[in-house]
């Protein structure tokens, strides 16, 4: 697990939006609950936050250099199926 989550160099920042208690943000908490601690001690100077919001539908923003950003949603989506979107984002150069 430990590689899939070594982010890119051009990534400055990993934000996750989700709502706390609605159903389909379930596994979006449980992917965040299994893989945050990896994900930091990995990459421990990259800030990976996570809001909040009751009522939004989750997803996840990825920040890169120049100010470049690209979201994916995770609605509907697995915890397997949110790993390997949120690996895409962090391994992809912009």
């Amino acid at each position: 697990m430990s590689g899939k989550y070594a982010f890119a160099s051009s990534l400055r920042e990993l934000r996750f939006l989700f709502c706390q208690t609605s159903e389909h943000s379930n596994a979006v908490r449980s992917f965040l609950t299994r893989s945050y601690p990896t994900m930091k001690k990995n990459n421990p100077h990259t800030p990976i936050m996570m809001r909040e919001a009751l009522g939004i539908e989750p997803s996840v923003w990825a920040r890169y250099e120049y100010g470049k950003e690209k979201v994916e949603s995770l609605v509907g989506l697995t915890d397997k199926q949110i790993e390997e979107k949120v690996t895409g984002l962090v391994k992809t150069p912009i």
